[in-house]
């Protein structure tokens, strides 16, 4: 056999396989027509190539090139057709989905082969039957033009919506049409849900080797369709009836696509009548999908999608819902009128009075009139533990329904439903919170339901909890709609600022008319307000309230609201810059016919203006400009403070006490306030029998002594008042800060030594010692301002017996243990003024030890030790060891030696102290330690204990970072000292020596003279300058 036989031989072969396989007798008998007219298609060619094969048999090798070419394009398009027909032998609803691509296919396959068979027809003339065969298959399959049916392509494109992924989830009435569509085109019913769902199934199957999304999203959306669809029709609209109580509805009461009595039935042409808002979405749908509106029931296209009312249909309808309410409407009336009552039964009753109301609202009166809302009220008023959250929820939901009908809401009026619903806002759940809201909400359109909401305690707190709630969106949103509509009635603006919600009253102060403004300022000023109140008041309303003060009639109740928001420390920055302070001060002093009590608000609102520093500090006082330090100022309120009514006398004090605190302003306030007499003036209030006017007055006294403590003693000495200031310090019955201010004050005078002696006398000392010791026992981390107060005054008064130190009061000084005490004080947490009284305290001690101390080294009388040396070194052993400091023997409970009493390492820890106050006492104490430098031999002892002690290097290093200034100066004085001992060390220090050459330069005649003095101990003059007279 040659090779042409061969090729032609395994052509007829591949094409008989695949006719065989297209010829199937599941092709032929497929529920789809386009594979059945393919099979026959293949039927025919399968005997045009039989006869062909038979015609040529003794001689396959003499077909020439072209029925060759004709077969090998025939076996391949049949090879692709059998692909193609192959999905067929899936499931219906398989092919659906692919049903335009296999149609596409075949077309094409068709096409094909009836051009192979044209060529073929062209090779076979000496055959005219065999040719005539051919030629009238190639024409038909070229007419073939295989079509899915109508239904078909319809079903496609829905599934194929279904598969989309940005596709919404489907409507009830959407979803039932398209079971029908796809029933109609699996030739089943669509109430079959057997065959469906195995449909389903086969699908499942079908698509399991799918990477397609698409078709899995199909799958899904089918199966939850079809589960849907199974589910039971809801004859009875929603309401829920007992046993056998309901009638039933007919059948074509039912919409065909919900499942659901119909409330609105219309009909189509196809004279079937549906829900007309689901038939709505299906014609909706198939707009969407881009093809004509459909009969869901027939499936036909609609020439027309008019939706005529079905009213005999709608007239049944509502005649059998009205017969199936008033029968729930007897059964609810029945089991509210229990007692007690049975939370089982009640909770039907609650959903079917709910669903009557929302489904059927014309059938609202019958709720009503049969008594069914006022059941309600009263399970909520009565039984309102016993039925429990979920319940009292339901009742609300239903009465938030029902009060969409007037008279119903006036019932509930008249019988208190707005005090049980605001009860319900603090109730146990979610739910019920939110039903109580939406009640509240009905009944807020009103103006007069708005009003008694508003008077119920504690509602628009809660209603303002929920709506600043952002945890519950929902409830938040809902409570802000109440709040909204109660801020548009007038006589809520008080109960709505009461409840923090400011913005009514803020927006009718600056907008409204006066009377309003004046209305809104009483509000405002009776008001008790948060700080958070006060801080949003004052922002918004501060310069309309001072405008207010020009105004007579409105001039009282804006100045009782300015002091109200004045409590507010942030508010002060806030009331300068809207000018108040030139008003109160005209008040104050100029409006000779103000009354008593507006002044003493004006003079309160500046005191608590003041009671901080501040922006008031740089703010005009009055119209001509002067600030509150100013001269004029000062000499006003000093002008007004002893005729003043009392209450005023007290916040003038306060402000004085609140200008001269200031840093800004301290200084020349004080000057202001003695050069006006205000000494003289301020003290008597020392004695006032009022305790405020006392406290403000030593307040006052105290920050004034610091700068004339002088002037104050003169003032006090004529009148023998000195001992005022101890008595009130040793006064248990009076007020802790008027004692602290005392001692503060008694500290800073300055005094003889005989009133030293006298006012400082033994029990005061001791006194002062247990107060210091006590308190620092019972003090635990930080203490209070007045404590702090009462410490740096008693300091202080040790530092006065310090600084008057003599043979007799050494005695005192060891009993008491005077340097532990002010040791202990060094590491004060919060006060620099208290170590650094104690440091100086420290420093005077240490002082005084060094003069007894060079009195005993001189040679002493055969009879013995002075006094002096008894109390500080105590007996000794035969060869006692010298002090390294003193040169002498010391105790180690010595009261005059920093070294045996463990004072030198705090005092250079303090060195490092962040006040520089505080660091120039450390060195004035330590400069103590190297006074001395008479003897070479017992200096150089005391600078090498020093040395090892790191005095040296906390000094040095002190020196080398601080700037020219008194600090500086303290510093190079004890480094010149050091360096007078020679110490290879130090010269070569350079920052040492750059130190000391910055100082020579930039320092004051001390620090000059000093730094010359070390750098020459360095002997580093050459390398500063070359001759010391350049330096």
């Amino acid at each position: 056999m040659t090779s042409s036989s061969s090729s032609a031989s395994a052509l007829l072969n591949s094409i008989h396989a695949s006719l065989a396989d297209l010829s199937a007798p599941h092709y032929q008998n497929s529920p789809f027509d386009l594979p059945r007219r393919f099979s026959a298609f293949a039927h025919r060619l399968h005997l045009a190539l039989t006869h062909l094969a038979r015609s040529s048999t003794s001689s396959l090798d003499s077909f020439p090139p072209a029925v060759l070419t004709a077969l090998k394009g025939t076996a391949s398009e049949l090879a692709a057709a059998v692909k193609t027909m192959s999905f067929y032998s899936k499931g219906k609803i398989f092919v659906l989905i692919r049903c335009l691509s296999l149609c596409k296919s075949l077309n094409e396959n068709a096409a094909a082969v009836s051009g192979w068979l044209a060529l073929l027809d062209s090779a076979v003339g000496d055959l005219p039957d065999l040719r005539k065969k051919i030629a009238d298959l190639s024409t038909d399959m070229e007419q073939a033009q295989f079509k899915v049916t109508e239904n078909e392509e319809r079903v496609h494109h829905t599934l194929r919506r279904e598969g989309e992924a940005t596709q919404t989830k489907t409507s009830r009435a959407v979803e039932s049409a398209i079971i029908m569509d796809l029933a109609r085109a699996l030739g089943t019913e669509p109430e079959n849900h057997t065959e469906l769902t195995k449909q389903i199934r086969v699908l499942r199957n079908d698509i399991a080797g799918s990477s397609t999304a698409s078709e899995r999203r199909i799958l899904v959306s089918l199966e939850r369709i079809v589960e849907n669809w199974a589910a039971q029709p809801n004859s009875t609209t929603g309401l829920e009836f007992e046993d056998d109580a309901q009638i039933s509805p007919f059948k074509n009461f039912l919409c065909p696509l919900t499942k659901e009595v119909m409330r609105d039935p219309v009909v189509l042409q196809t004279s079937q009548t549906y829900e007309r808002s689901a038939i709505k979405y299906w014609f909706e749908r198939c707009l969407d999908d881009g093809r004509g509106a459909t009969c869901p029931v027939t499936g036909q296209v609609l020439q027309s999608v008019e939706l005529k009312p079905n009213i005999g249909l709608a007239g049944a309808i509502e005649e059998w819902v009205n017969r199936n309410v008033d029968i729930l409407v007897k059964i609810g009336v029945q089991k509210l009128s229990e007692e007690p009552p049975l939370v089982d039964g009640i909770e039907g009753v609650l959903d079917n009075v709910y669903n009557i109301s929302e489904e059927y609202p014309s059938c609202r009166f019958r709720v009503r009139n049969a008594g069914i809302v006022v059941l309600i009220v009263k399970l909520l008023r009565n039984s309102s533990k016993s039925i429990g959250t979920r319940l009292r929820s339901k009742a609300l939901m239903a009465l938030v329904s029902m009060a969409k009908d007037e008279e119903s809401k006036e019932i509930m009026l008249q019988e208190g439903i707005t005090r049980l619903a605001i009860h319900s806002l603090i109730g146990s759940s979610e739910k019920e919170k939110e039903c109580a809201v939406k009640l509240l909400l009905e009944f807020s359109g009103d103006e007069a339901c708005c009003l008694k909401i508003a008077s119920e305690k504690g509602a628009l707190v809660l209603l303002s909890s929920m709506a600043g709630n952002l945890e519950h969106p929902g409830l938040s949103n809902l409570a802000e709609e109440v709040l909204v509509q109660m801020e548009k009635v007038e006589g809520n603006v008080q109960h709505l600022a009461a409840a923090g919600r400011f913005n009514p009253l803020l927006t009718r102060l600056c907008e409204g008319s006066e009377n309003v403004k004046i209305e809104m300022a009483t509000i405002v000023g009776n008001m008790t307000l948060t700080n958070s109140s006060k801080e949003q008041i004052a922002r918004q309303s501060a310069k309309i309230l001072v405008e207010m003060l020009s105004d007579p009639e409105g001039r009282a109740v804006s100045l009782r609201a300015l002091y109200n928001l004045s409590g507010l420390d942030d508010n002060a920055t806030v009331l300068v810059d809207s000018s108040v302070i030139p008003a109160l001060t005209g008040i104050l002093f100029i409006n000779q016919d103000t009354s008593l009590e507006l002044k003493e608000l004006a003079a309160s609102t500046i005191a608590n203006i003041v009671s901080n520093p501040g922006h008031w500090e740089l703010a005009s006082a009055d119209k001509e400009g002067n600030s509150m330090r100013s001269e004029s100022f000062i000499y006003n309120l000093l002008g007004v403070l002893s005729f003043a009514s009392l209450s005023c006398q007290v916040s003038i004090l306060h402000i004085l006490y609140g200008i001269a605190s200031s840093p800004q302003a301290s200084e020349s306030v004080a000057c202001h306030i003695k050069s006006g007499e205000g000494i003289k003036i301020i003290l008597p209030f020392l004695e006032h029998i009022e305790e405020e006017h006392r406290i403000q007055a030593f307040r006052l006294t105290r920050l004034l002594s610091v700068r004339f403590g002088q002037d104050i003693a003169d003032e006090l000495r004529p009148l023998h008042k000195l001992s005022l200031l101890k008595d009130k310090l040793l006064d248990d019955q009076a007020a802790y800060s008027e004692r602290a201010d005392a001692a503060c004050i008694l500290a800073n005078l300055s005094l003889s030594e005989d009133e030293v002696r006298t006012l400082l006398d033994v029990n005061l000392v001791r006194w002062t010692a247990s107060t210091l010791k006590n308190q620092r026992q019972t003090s635990s981390g930080r203490i209070s301002r007045s404590a702090s107060s009462m410490l740096e005054g008693l300091l202080g008064l040790l530092l006065q017996i310090t600084n008057n130190l003599n043979p007799q009061t050494l005695s005192m000084l060891k009993e008491h243990s005077l340097i532990t005490i002010l040791h202990h004080q060094l590491n004060h947490p919060s006060n620099p003024r208290v170590k650094q009284l104690a440091i100086l305290g420290l420093k005077n001690l240490s002082g005084y030890g060094r003069s007894v101390a060079a009195m005993e080294s001189e040679p002493q009388p055969p009879h013995g030790l002075c006094c002096h040396l008894m109390l500080m070194c105590g007996k000794s052993s035969l060869e006692p060891s010298k002090c390294p400091i003193h040169h002498i023997p010391c105790e180690e409970d010595s009261q005059l030696c920093l070294l045996k009493s463990n004072c030198i390492k705090p005092l250079v820890d303090l060195l490092s102290d962040n006040d520089t106050s505080v660091q120039i006492a450390a060195v004035e104490a330590l400069s103590t330690l190297v006074i001395d430098t008479s003897s070479t031999s017992n200096f150089k002892r005391a600078v090498e204990e020093l040395e090892q002690l790191g005095v040296i290097d906390a000094v040095i290093t002190v020196f080398t970072e601080v700037r020219p200034g008194e600090l500086q100066e303290r510093t190079v004085w004890i480094i010149e000292r050091i360096l007078r001992v020679e110490n290879q060390k130090h010269s070569l220090n350079q920052s040492l020596v750059w130190a000391l050459v910055e100082a020579f330069k930039h320092g004051n005649a001390n620090t000059k003279r000093n730094a010359q003095d070390a750098l020459t101990s360095l002997k580093q003059l050459s390398g500063v300058s070359g001759n010391r007279r350049s330096l």
